[in-house]
């Protein structure tokens, strides 16, 4: 599991509703505040089409499992401790819910569309679910500007400020949230502003600090309760606000996701996560099959429960990753035929990224792959395309 989805939001949201139902983990569920204290982590999946049925053979998955040819890819999900505004400031949990959060690639953020809990988490009426949305980002963004600003300081203070990057600078500073000085360079390149900050204004530095977290702390948002009219009415407003076009959105009733892998588990419907539509197959009561009936009429409307498709999202639509399969000459995985490994790489990753993502070793030993499907020898420094079939050729 080389990826890992934070999921964060206030208390009482069904964040934890959302993290059981995606993980069939069974940790505390409550409409009261920090219900989640210490974090929970989980095996979540993404789908991906398996590359076996192209080369006319099975695949035994090492890790997850396939199911009538789509690939269930684990990745770890994270149930982080309930969000208060103040948090950066250190109110609530919030020293611990940001150090937890930093284990994160990419964020999902569960919001109640229906506007039924406050700031606080607390029960309530008409509560617009752009506030819970505009004070996660500043509470990221104010806590990315405190250490931005430790960074600059360190700046303001090197000895032989001529010979120094303020670039590299700040990546060392900022190295936790996994990024490097050319990327910081191109984001305050991209903010239009000097490399010398002695030139910036507290406007600046806040718009620099703002794009070094959307950057390194993408965030999808999932719009949960979307099974009431109250969050259905929510959604025509929040989703055409042009405030919100750097979000993704995805209509999301974790509550539904729960009934129906608890009812698969009971043998009670024939249900694969992420479907739009599922099939009762066992014997239910009167009660059973209408709440049946309104989850189907829910999940027609939207396209499935939102759950698997939130964390598919966020994983292949928001952070940017897409599958490889590692394969042989003759378009097998193995020598038994089997396609046992898929995995999960940044787009743009070429032949060399790949061989090194497996292992330091094959990295160091690469001397070119083959695309399985044409049999063709590719380079190195060749760009992959997703659901490629590469076999490493190596002196490893």
């Amino acid at each position: 599991m080389s990826y890992t989805i934070g999921l964060v939001g206030k208390p009482s949201v069904g964040k934890s509703t959302f993290f059981n139902a995606a993980t069939m983990n069974d940790v505390p569920e409550g409409a009261y505040p920090f219900t989640t204290i210490d974090p929970s982590v989980g095996e979540a999946y993404v789908r991906v089409d398996c590359a076996a049925p192209e080369f006319d053979t099975e695949c035994t998955p090492s890790v997850g499992y396939c199911d009538e040819g789509t690939r269930f890819v684990p990745v770890r999900l994270l149930d982080v401790a309930g969000l208060v505004p103040g948090a950066h400031e250190g109110k609530g949990l919030g020293n611990q819910f940001l150090t937890d959060l930093n284990e994160a690639d990419a964020l999902v953020h569960v919001v109640d569309f229906s506007g039924t809990t406050d700031a606080e988490g607390e029960r309530t009426e008409g509560h617009d679910p752009r506030e819970d949305i505009d004070f996660l980002e500043d509470e990221l963004d104010q806590w990315y500007l405190e250490i931005l600003g430790k960074g600059l300081d360190k700046y303001a203070d090197a000895y032989d400020k001529e010979n120094t990057d303020v670039e590299v600078v700040l990546a060392e500073q900022m190295s936790a949230f996994r990024t490097n000085k050319d990327e910081i360079k191109k984001l305050i390149l991209r903010c239009d502003l000097s490399l010398e900050p002695e030139a910036w204004d507290d406007e600046d530095t806040f718009e620099l600090a703002r794009e070094i977290r959307k950057e390194t702390k993408p965030i999808l948002i999932a719009a949960n309760k979307m099974d009431t009219p109250e969050a259905q009415a929510n959604w025509a407003e929040v989703t055409t606000d042009d405030d919100y076009d750097h979000l993704t959105f995805v209509p999301t009733s974790a509550h539904a996701e729960k009934a129906l892998k608890n009812a698969a588990e009971g043998g009670v419907v024939d249900y694969t996560p992420g479907d739009a539509e599922f099939d009762i197959v066992g014997d239910i009561s009167d009660e059973q099959e209408q709440g049946l009936e309104a989850i189907a009429d829910f999940t027609s409307e939207y396209d499935g429960t939102g759950v698997q498709g939130a964390i598919e999202r966020a994983l292949f639509d928001v952070l940017g990753v897409m599958p490889v399969f590692p394969g042989s000459a003759n378009g097998k995985a193995d020598e038994e035929g089997e396609f046992r490994d898929c995995f999960l790489l940044p787009r743009g990753s070429t032949t060399s990224d790949f061989a090194y993502h497996i292992h330091s070793d094959i990295g160091d030993g690469l001397l070119h792959g083959i695309d399985c499907r044409t049999e063709r020898q590719v380079g190195g420094d060749h760009v992959l395309d997703e659901r490629d079939v590469i076999e490493l050729i190596t002196t490893a």
